[in-house]
């Protein structure tokens, strides 16, 4: 006999109601913002990633940025299913980090029950989604990282044999290969190991050593040379023009900005809370301030770093709250009610992008190469990259100057640089002038708006103008770009 429709919903947790709700909220926040186009991050990862798997480029011969060969195959497989889009890496990204969503219900049903649980979901459901977490960007390392992190927290707390330990030691080797700030996390883990017994110690670590070496290997098998992964993921940033390159009044302001003007406020009462509750610096504590210590030894104070720290502030903040509710019978129902008001995202560009959906693009060609010479939005670079498309070969090289990394990915045209989008420490440099002086594009693309001299530096600007000078002709402008083609031999 079957059961009454209202029993058979009834008996759905309600767990994943909310996440029904959460994961419809990533989608709506993700798929309505920056111009229904890939952000400058994911058009650099998606331009290496469809190199790689489509023309056969490994990365870092197909093109560089600091992230893992393991991070690119996402957008590689994103370029194969569906060709150059946006919306793919970020749904997968969305349903991804759902699933570290449901797992820290799990730990904190474990450690204080479902309404703990569901307490912990609401936490950090809805932070991930903060302006401040930089919530619309959920494909990018982080997602991955955490949530691989996440389920090796589940893992060692419920750790009944030496298989879960080994499985959770080899997840971690993932979060690290997607994100080297996995790395304090995995201090707390080892922590938690050595509370455990020396033999927790000893599987945790070997599922991290053969996670990682296996990794490596499987990079080698595929044709990536393990010494270009250590040099473009961590050598080459740090140092004068590296990313990392911030005096120390940037990144006070940085700071005092991400920690004090920003919706992390809103947890820093249940920290005190839980300091309080439990009088003792347990797991999660420690989680959280490795978490913090990372966050400041890397320095870049990007919105999306605050991401390191929302799983164990959720938790904290969760545990806290149910103590709160069990100590002095409140109502739970009112509790979430009001967590949920007051940790909801504020829904401000998703509303105002819908429109676009009606009326098109905000940025035309028309309204571009007149002063003031303004950058073109997401939107603007897409048109443009598929203008150049349209209006090159398959087989020409094409250089976007300066920060061009989306007119690059949307024009599916190949760089004759592997720093198609400019990076600035010395090798990176001297790696620009070879392959630009070696062999002309057939395209050069030079900004026209006062930021390219802004932030890019003079000697590379000199280069391109030295270049366009001689070997070029001026053939148009687009978007605020002057775009130069490559003059017949027999006029140079």
């Amino acid at each position: 006999m079957k059961k009454p429709t209202g029993d058979l919903f009834r008996s759905i947790p309600p767990v994943f109601y909310l996440l029904i709700v959460l994961i419809g909220l990533q989608l709506f926040i993700a798929l309505l913002t920056n111009g229904f186009a890939l952000s400058q991050d994911e058009a650099m990862w998606h331009y290496i990633g469809r190199n790689w798997f489509r023309n056969g480029l490994v990365p870092y011969s197909g093109g560089t940025d600091n992230k893992s060969p393991l991070f690119y195959i996402i957008f590689g497989i994103s370029d194969l299913l569906f060709g150059v889009n946006y919306w793919f890496p970020r749904v997968f990204g969305a349903l991804f980090q759902s699933v570290g969503i449901f797992f820290l219900y799990k730990i904190a049903n474990q450690l204080a029950g479902s309404r703990a649980g569901l307490l912990a979901v609401s936490f950090y459901g809805l932070s991930v989604l903060w302006h401040g977490a930089d919530g619309r960007y959920v494909s990018y390392t982080e997602t991955y990282e955490i949530t691989f992190i996440i389920i090796s927290f589940y893992l060692l707390l419920n750790a009944e044999n030496k298989t879960r330990i080994f499985f959770g030691g080899i997840l971690s080797a993932i979060a690290l290969m997607f994100r080297l700030s996995a790395f304090f996390a995995i201090v707390a883990l080892l922590v938690m190991c050595v509370r455990k017994g020396k033999k927790s110690v000893i599987y945790f670590s070997t599922g991290l050593i053969f996670g990682f070496f296996a990794i490596i290997m499987a990079g080698v098998l595929a044709g990536i040379d393990p010494r270009e992964v250590y040099f473009y993921t961590i050598a080459d940033n740090f140092g004068a023009g590296s990313t990392t390159d911030h005096d120390f009044l940037w990144r006070t302001v940085q700071f005092y900005n991400l920690f004090f003007y920003s919706e992390i406020i809103l947890f820093y009462p249940l920290v005190l809370a839980y300091l309080f509750i439990k009088r003792k610096f347990d797991w999660l504590l420690i989680w959280l301030t490795s978490a913090f210590i990372g966050i400041n030894i890397i320095g870049n104070y990007a919105r999306v770093d605050m991401k390191e720290l929302l799983p164990a502030m959720a938790l904290i903040g969760a545990l806290s709250v149910q103590y709160v509710v069990d100590t002095w019978h409140v109502s739970f129902k009112k509790v979430m009610f009001i967590i949920w008001i007051c940790f909801s995202p504020r829904l401000i560009e998703p509303f105002v992008n819908v429109k676009r959906l009606f009326t098109g693009e905000f940025q035309f060609a028309e309204n571009f190469c007149h002063e003031p010479f303004i950058p073109p939005d997401e939107s603007a670079s897409r048109q443009l990259g598929l203008w150049v498309k349209a209006t090159t070969k398959p087989a020409d090289k094409v250089y976007v100057a300066g920060f061009g990394s989306q007119v690059q990915a949307y024009s599916e045209r190949i760089s004759p640089s592997i720093y198609f989008n400019v990076t600035q420490t010395q090798a990176a440099k001297q790696t620009i002038f070879n392959d630009l002086n070696k062999r002309h594009p057939e395209v050069i693309l030079v900004p026209l708006f006062p930021e390219y001299k802004q932030y890019v530096s003079v000697d590379l600007r000199n280069l391109v103008d030295s270049l366009a000078a001689k070997y070029y002709q001026l053939d148009h402008c687009m978007f605020n770009y002057d775009v130069y083609r490559l003059k017949p031999p027999h006029l140079n």
